[in-house]
């Protein structure tokens, strides 16, 4: 019979299965193929399991050997099938000793019990089994990315278990209902299925319990002045609207977006895992971290790429707006970033997705991400007095296009602050009464929409819940017709002003609401 192992595919941030399958013909002249679509890395894994084989006592076959990675039709990447395809050479040569199912169970992978088995042998059955993970010419196994993802595979492929390196099972087990082995060599593993290592599934992580209220390492109540902008900034952070704060050098603009998360909701368990999925599969996980607890706050530079920013590469990987996923993306100096990488960031922040499109397929990324981003005036920080200034302003506020002003939904100004406020002691807005304002909010929108936050509200829901008075809605005409605002703009003042009710703990959206949000449009007017 020829030895079936699975292991899984990645692409983006979920896992397809890869059914490797090993045949050996001892009559032939000695000979390893890989065939499956396999890359440069796949191709190598021979000769790492070649080694790791003999170093660790277990003989490699003799003739030839063929592996298959099916689907033949997809790529196989990285060296996540090591584990797995020296498992099929072990198996296929009686040194892991294969299951017998008894009379009457099912001889699929996915059908029968563990009781159906022979109760002779104990271990675990490798047609049961999903495995993963890289090997170092010792037998060592090396730690992988995008474990969580195969663990959800195995779960949802109603597997026995999952075999992932040791260093990756914290990751594993925050998925409920698949039991995780943490193995650290490959002797471990031929323990496993034979029944001679007794080792214990790593313990399922507690995920609630481990999720935390982000820490900023800025409090709110050392930046002397700016509460406006700190208002702005809670109804920001409550409706997770996108906001830019314009203002001279100097005025603590850098220093708010610091503190800003500690204003921050906490992760809930569904978000928790969807961004330890994208960090996993991004390699970006810490070695040993079992779950991202705290909402991610990526602050990249103003030379990044536009592949660095939305993703790419030859092997499409998440950039900067998915690793931002349900956190922050600040960007300082928002002009001074090229025209090409912001244009790219239109469409994600409409459809909370990016899709990475490349010859052999795309790959989609979430990108739901609360945008962040501080500016100053002109180039040299302020702004000069009389028409030379304004000219100068306009020039560099042209940087940024309409079109991706139009979707940031606060514009607010962050002025100089006074000589009397910086030299007295800070008595202003601290970041627990902050967000104290944040959960209150967003608690509102709970009750009244479930798990929609504000600047997810679409059209018709808008239209629904707004219930504008007749002096709201004449005032939102009015702003409509005088600053020319677009349709889109139409939909983020109503979304904003709901916002704005919900931080004051009204249930109407009423006049002054409305007025405030429209004065966050402050660039509408300049341009």
């Amino acid at each position: 019979m020829v030895p079936k192992i699975r292991s899984a595919i990645l692409s983006g941030i979920d896992a397809s299965v890869c059914e490797i399958e090993v045949d050996l013909d001892d009559t032939q002249l000695q000979k390893e193929t890989v065939v499956g679509l396999p890359d440069t890395a796949v191709r190598e894994s021979l000769e790492r399991v070649r080694s790791a084989m003999g170093n660790s006592g277990y003989p490699m076959p003799r003739g030839r050997t063929l592996i298959n990675l099916a689907p033949a039709d997809v790529r196989k990447e990285g060296p996540t099938y090591d584990l797995p395809i020296a498992v099929g050479l072990l198996v296929a040569q009686g040194v892991i000793v294969e299951r017998r199912v008894m009379a009457g169970a099912g001889a699929g992978s996915g059908s029968g019990s563990a009781g159906d088995l022979d109760e002779e042998l104990g271990g675990l059955d490798p047609r049961r089994v999903l495995i993963a993970g890289e090997l170092a010419l010792d037998g060592r196994v090396r730690p992988i990315r995008g474990v969580i993802a195969i663990a959800s595979l195995a779960r949802a492929l109603g597997m026995d278990a999952v075999v992932v390196p040791d260093v990756n099972a914290p990751e594993a087990a925050v998925v409920d209902g698949v039991r995780v082995f943490g193995v650290s060599s490959l002797a471990q593993v031929v323990g496993l299925f034979n029944g001679g290592l007794d080792l214990e599934p790593t313990p399922q992580a507690d995920v609630e319990g481990m999720l935390e209220t982000a820490e900023a390492s800025l409090d709110f109540g050392e930046i002397k002045g700016q509460e406006s902008v700190k208002r702005a900034l809670v109804i920001a952070a409550a409706g997770a609207h996108n906001i830019v704060m314009l203002g001279p050098a100097g005025t603590g603009k850098t220093m708010m977006a610091k503190a800003l998360p500690g204003i921050l909701p906490p992760l809930t368990p569904d978000e928790a895992l969807e961004v330890t999925r994208i960090y996993s599969c991004a390699g970006r996980l810490e070695n040993g971290a079992g779950l991202v607890t705290k909402r991610p706050v990526r602050t990249p530079h103003h030379t990044a790429s536009s592949a660095a920013i939305v993703g790419g590469g030859v092997v499409p990987r998440p950039g900067e707006i998915s690793l931002a996923h349900h956190g922050v993306l600040f960007l300082d100096e928002l002009p001074e970033f090229p025209r090409g990488v912001l244009e790219t960031m239109r469409q994600p922040l409409e459809d909370r997705v990016v899709t990475i499109a490349r010859s052999h397929g795309s790959t989609k990324f979430p990108a739901s991400f609360m945008l962040v981003a501080a500016m100053n005036p002109t180039p040299r920080g302020d702004v000069a007095p009389g028409e030379v200034g304004k000219r100068e302003m306009e020039r560099y506020l042209s940087r940024i296009s309409g079109p991706l002003l139009d979707r940031i939904d606060l514009h607010v100004e962050a002025p100089a602050v006074p000589w009397k406020e910086l030299s007295e002691k800070a008595t202003g807005s601290t970041t627990a009464m902050m967000r104290e304002r944040v959960l209150s909010a967003r608690e509102a929108m709970r009750a009244r929409q479930g798990g929609v936050i504000n600047a997810q509200l679409r059209g018709k829901d808008l239209d629904e819940i707004m219930n504008l008075s007749d002096a709201a809605r004449g005032l939102l005409e009015q702003a409509m017709t005088q600053l020319g605002l677009s349709a889109r703009a139409y939909d983020k003042v109503r979304r904003v002003s709901r916002t704005i009710a919900d931080v004051d703990g009204a249930e109407d959206v009423r006049p002054e609401h409305v007025g405030e949000a429209v004065q966050y449009r402050l660039l509408d007017r300049r341009l």
